[in-house]
């Protein structure tokens, strides 16, 4: 490939069982990307369209070359579907075994010395005189790996090339690819980070729209080092099989009646001498039921919250039911803070003290800013097992204050969440944050949204920025 392939505005359809919005990228002939993201996002999509896949609805692609290799799951099924055909009674007076792999092989690669040369390191050579479709998934995908590589690509598509091989020939495939990098661009799909060889020189992820739609959210060149961080953070967070950890039993929080409402608000007002923010306001949030709360400044989303968290003035003057509490009865401020967490930014903004991310985390059992008492082993561990869920094990030492603004958010979350406080309150928590880090956080709410004892109130100013997870919806309006 001698010039750069450009993608602009592309809207693509397959099938109209899924479809990329909106793709803008561009492959220069000196880079190898890896193509990554969730299940669902349109990975192998993407790789696709470089090979003439996909019905074309809107925008351009110019510069493929003409010889484009692919070894992907849909182009081994293709080649068994044309393979099945062959079987076709009325037409074969007897049964069709089906083409050899020799003829598969040999037939369609431009290189015959360097074919011959990987079906010997690839043990195919048993393999030659029999039917392509009698071979195994690991063999077929071998087979396709030696057609495409000894027919001298121009832009070589490998979706996921690494499934199914035993190590010995991984690590032959690894190798041989890396002895072509100054020839022949690759494109890689790869679900696992672990996985890239070390020639991929960018990265670009994939992110799910909807149940049948995906675009192309981030482009990082490996070489930005914090750009790269964060991309492979965010991956984790969305595919590791961790799960969020479980409470400390020594920090166990009073049990609550699982047939009462944590938060029940009954015509509720707010109001100010000169105005009425809120008036006759009705709320009943169940247990394990999440909610998003939007509206824009000066609806009164903070008041509400204000009411729950008793911090506000006005509490004792309405018709307010919190975690067992009827206020205005005796209850303590406290009593009612034991059962929230709560992440903003401006507590964030308050956080400054300079203590390491492990023990920004072990502070939420003392719902302190900073540790003022000797944490216990079982503390430490948990903090630990939230610092692995964030991806950020290797920063526990490093002092809150060094991280970026996005990672600072995701520790006070964690902080927030580790005593599994019955409300998680997120008041903004994507304010001030970029693209990147406001997937983070997301990606990270989603995480908790998957639990079972904790229900989050997910505040923010737009409705449409929806979270996995949430199903429950009220969007606030301004009084004029």
């Amino acid at each position: 490939m001698t010039s750069s392939i450009r993608i602009e505005n592309l809207n693509v359809n397959f099938d109209e069982r899924f479809e990329l919005n909106e793709v803008n990228w561009t492959i220069e002939s000196d880079q190898h990307w890896v193509v990554t993201g969730t299940n669902g996002s349109g990975k192998s999509a993407l790789a696709a369209i470089l090979a003439g896949f996909g019905d074309i609805q809107s925008g351009s692609i110019e510069g493929v070359p003409a010889r484009v290799g692919l070894v992907s799951f849909e182009a081994q099924a293709e080649l068994i579907k044309q393979e099945l055909k062959k079987d076709d009674a009325d037409i074969l007076d007897v049964i069709s075994e089906g083409t050899p792999v020799r003829e598969m092989i040999f037939d369609y690669c431009e290189d015959q010395v360097l074919a011959s040369e990987l079906v010997e390191k690839f043990g195919l050579v048993p393999l030659l005189d029999r039917a392509f479709r009698k071979l195994s998934t690991g063999e077929s995908r071998k087979m396709m790996l030696v057609r495409a590589l000894a027919n001298n690509p121009e832009l070589l598509i490998l979706d996921e090339p690494f499934d199914g091989l035993d190590s010995d020939t991984l690590a032959m495939l690894q190798q041989h690819l890396a002895s072509i990098i100054d020839t022949t661009p690759m494109i890689m799909v790869l679900n696992r980070f672990d996985e890239m060889p070390e020639f991929i020189t960018h990265v670009a992820y994939m992110e799910k729209q909807g149940h049948s739609a995906g675009r192309l959210a981030f482009q990082v060149d490996r070489k930005d080092e914090a750009a790269y961080a964060d991309l492979y953070q965010l991956l984790h967070l969305k595919t590791t099989d961790l799960e969020v950890p479980p409470a400390d039993p020594a920090n166990k929080l009073p049990e609550l009646d699982p047939a009462q409402p944590l938060v029940r608000l009954k015509n509720i007002s707010i109001k100010y001498s000169d105005a009425v923010i809120v008036e006759d306001f009705n709320w009943t949030i169940e247990p394990g039921q999440h909610w998003q709360l939007s509206g824009p400044n000066g609806s009164g989303k903070t008041g509400v919250l204000s009411l729950i968290t008793g911090d506000h003035p006005q509490c004792y003057v309405n018709d307010i039911f919190v975690f067992g509490y009827q206020r205005g009865k005796g209850e303590s401020i406290w009593q009612i803070k034991q059962f929230i967490g709560y992440v903003s930014t401006s507590l964030q903004w308050e956080y400054r003290v300079s203590i390491s991310c492990r023990n920004v985390i072990i502070s939420g059992f003392y719902d302190s800013i900073g540790m003022y008492t000797k944490s216990s082993d079982n503390e430490k561990r948990i903090a630990n097992e939230w610092l692995a869920l964030l991806g950020m094990s290797d920063r526990a030492d490093v002092p809150f204050n060094k991280l970026s603004y996005g990672d600072q958010r995701l520790l006070l979350i964690a902080r927030a969440m580790v005593k599994h406080p019955p409300l998680l309150i997120l008041d903004e928590p994507c304010l001030g944050l970029d693209d990147m880090n406001r997937q983070l956080v997301l990606a990270l709410i989603e995480k908790i949204c998957e639990g079972q004892e904790t229900t989050v109130l997910y505040v923010n100013h737009h409705a449409e920025d929806q979270i996995k997870g949430i199903e429950n919806y009220l969007a606030m309006t301004k009084r004029v």
